[in-house]
C-alpha cells in the first residue's frame, strides 16, 4: 500500500504534460484499511466529502489514458468511442459529430470503421487518447502510454499529449522512460516511498542517474 502524505500536487490549466515516475496507480488506488483516497482534492471536488451523486460528473471530468489500450475488441472504433458516450448520457444527434471531432483530433477519422486488431499499436493508443477526450476532460491521467510502443510511434504520442495540454486540459503522466523525460522536457515530478518530489520546470537541473532505480 503507497500512500503520498508529504505535500500536494497543485494543477493549473493549460499545464504541460507532467511526468511521475511511478504507476499512476500509486497515486488513485486508495488505503483499504479505511478507504480513504490518496487525493483529496481534484479538480471542483473534494473527495473526502463527495456525494454518490456527484462522483459520475466528477468522472466526466477526468479522461484515462492506459498503458495497455483497454478497448473493446469486438467492436469497431466507432462503437468503442459511442458506448463511452452513451454510458455518459450524451444525446443520439450529437454522438456522431463528438466522435468525429476526436477522431479528427488524433488524426483517426479515416479509421473508424476499423476494429481494434486491424490498428497499430500507436493507432489504439491514438483511440485510446481520442476516447479520454470525449467528455471534454479538465484533466487526463495517462498511465505509461508508450510503455508498448516503439520510439517512433511513442514521440508521436506525446507530441500529441503535449497539444492536449495547450487547449486548456491537464496532462499528468506516468514514466519509467528517461530518454522520455529527456525529449520532452516539461514540469516533472519524482513519486517514491510515499513521497513526491517537484524536480524542476526544466530537465537541465535533473539528474537522471540518481532517479534510476538499482
Amino acid at each position: 500500500l503507497i500512500i503520498i502524505n508529504n505535500k500536494k500536487i497543485n494543477l493549473e490549466k493549460k499545464l504541460d504534460v507532467w511526468k511521475f515516475y511511478k504507476p499512476l496507480n500509486y497515486i488513485t488506488s486508495r488505503n483499504k484499511q479505511d478507504d480513504r483516497p490518496i487525493i483529496y482534492d481534484l479538480l471542483p471536488f473534494n473527495l473526502k466529502k463527495i456525494k454518490k451523486r456527484e462522483i459520475p460528473m466528477l468522472r466526466r471530468k477526468i479522461g484515462v489514458v492506459f498503458q495497455d489500450f483497454q478497448l473493446l475488441t469486438d467492436r469497431t472504433v466507432y462503437a468503442n468511442l459511442k458506448f463511452v458516450l452513451k454510458a455518459t448520457g450524451w444525446k443520439n444527434e450529437d454522438i456522431d459529430k463528438r466522435i468525429a471531432e476526436v477522431l479528427e483530433n488524433v488524426g483517426l477519422i479515416d479509421k473508424i470503421k476499423r476494429m481494434p486488431h486491424e490498428l497499430s499499436g500507436g493507432e489504439q493508443q491514438r483511440v485510446v487518447i481520442a476516447r479520454a477526450l470525449l467528455n471534454h476532460p479538465e484533466l487526463i491521467l495517462a498511465d505509461e502510454p508508450t510503455g508498448h510502443l516503439d520510439p517512433e510511434t511513442s514521440e508521436g504520442i506525446l507530441n500529441l499529449l503535449t497539444e492536449i495540454s495547450k487547449t486548456g486540459c491537464s496532462v499528468l503522466m506516468a514514466t519509467h522512460n528517461y530518454t522520455v523525460l529527456k525529449k520532452f522536457p516539461n514540469r516533472t515530478i519524482k513519486c517514491e516511498e510515499a513521497k513526491i518530489t517537484d524536480l524542476s520546470e526544466t530537465v537541465a537541473a535533473i539528474d537522471f542517474d540518481s532517479l534510476k532505480e538499482d
